[in-house]
């Protein structure tokens, strides 16, 4: 197995990751990321291969559980009640519960008020150069997440700063600074969401919180920690992927040129996935082995880590023919841009009706839009999305 350096913070490389991706495909299924200290699987058949194998998985081996530093034990908590981090049967659980709340009939009567939110938030946009991030890619998702909770909407200022500093652990430029505000906002999130949990508990109402609440499965129900720590996980994993998502898909619309004609009723689903393939919001999900395994040529021992790379999975050659370049009119059978096996994004159906409302109504009412900057993507690997995006209508 070839052993690649590449820093995961080097601007060259955060601004375009995919020429290293095209490199370690060079070298097989699996390369050896120096900086990660990890195997990394490039290609399209392994990623899909381990997200599937379930002698891989997230949570880690009971045998290497280490307590965590004290001043973390906010931001610990809360990762060790998370669906995100648990297997089965833990995870088995969590996931029937959170289902049962989770409801395609709940997500799709959110519609008619994601379309209306578009239009009020496009009503208010200048006339002069505005970052359209701040204006609609991240109001959309962050208001719509707060009226699926059943969070005051004046709340999402809160919301997102807490969200932010949250997932800034998961970023190669995690810091000690990092660290700290990580753990001051989680405890801000669990102590808001704890109040606000027990009111729901006396004056239910139509609402997620309302329904995780009451939620069972062969007599078990979610406990405290589990609320709060599922109630974080679908704000924070269904804003900011899809921040991402509609930040990128506009970025590669103006500069393509696609535009409108890409966004009609019949071209929409196959544009939203060709957006989700060539420019992902997540680049990167890790996985524990846990037995002894050899896969692509390499030994895995119970306890290693492998990267799994989503940006170099959609970009395979082998997969999909002349795959730099934007082609809405793209069949895609398989996404890989929501991960996939147990762990697959239970917000992906949301994400895609936000992306199918979203998209279509700004370009509608904005024909003129274009950029007004060139857009940057920020300092975050494994995240991918933009710093801004300055537009003008």
């Amino acid at each position: 197995m070839k052993t690649l350096s590449q820093s995961p913070t080097d601007p060259e490389f955060v601004q375009n990751p995919y020429p290293f991706y095209d490199r370690a495909r060079g070298y097989g299924d699996l390369v050896y990321w120096d900086e990660y200290e990890m195997p990394a699987a490039v290609s399209h058949e392994a990623v899909q291969s381990l997200f599937r194998d379930r002698r891989f998985g997230r949570e880690v081996p009971a045998e290497l559980e280490v307590e965590g530093p004290a001043h973390l034990a906010p931001w610990l908590l809360v990762e060790k009640h998370s669906l995100l981090e648990a297997e089965p049967p833990r995870h088995t659980r969590l996931r029937s519960l959170v289902l049962r709340a989770f409801t395609s009939r709940a997500i799709a009567a959110l519609a008619p008020g994601i379309e209306d939110l578009c239009h009020e938030l496009i009503d208010t946009f200048p006339q002069e150069p505005f970052d359209l991030l701040d204006a609609y890619c991240i109001q959309v998702p962050v208001i719509t997440i707060c009226r699926l909770l059943g969070v005051p909407e004046e709340m999402s200022p809160h919301l997102l700063r807490w969200s932010h500093d949250m997932v800034a652990m998961y970023q190669a430029s995690r810091t000690g600074q990092t660290e700290d505000v990580a753990a001051q906002s989680s405890q801000e999130f669990t102590d808001f969401l704890d109040e606000y949990i027990g009111k729901r508990r006396t004056e239910p109402r139509d609402d997620l919180i309302t329904r995780l609440i009451a939620a069972e499965e062969d007599g078990e129900k979610l406990s405290r920690d589990e609320l709060i720590a599922t109630c974080i996980l679908l704000l924070n994993a269904g804003h900011e992927a899809t921040v991402h998502s509609l930040g990128n898909g506009v970025k590669t619309l103006l500069e393509t040129g696609a535009g409108a004609e890409s966004l009609m009723p019949d071209t929409i689903d196959n544009t939203i996935e060709e957006i989700l393939r060539i420019d992902p919001p997540l680049h990167m999900f890790t996985r524990y082995a846990y037995e002894d395994v050899e896969l692509y040529g390499h030994r895995f021992s119970r306890g290693d880590q492998v990267a799994l790379l989503l940006g170099a999975a959609n970009r395979d050659p082998s997969i999909w023919n002349d795959p730099d370049k934007f082609d809405p009119t793209r069949s895609i059978k398989t996404n890989t841009s929501f991960g996939g096996g147990l762990h697959f994004c239970v917000g992906a159906p949301l994400a895609r009706l936000e992306m199918r409302i979203a998209l279509p109504i700004l370009f509608e009412r904005c024909p003129g839009l274009r950029l007004a900057e060139a857009p940057e993507y920020s300092n975050s690997y494994h995240f991918h999305g933009l710093t801004k995006l300055m537009v003008q209508i």
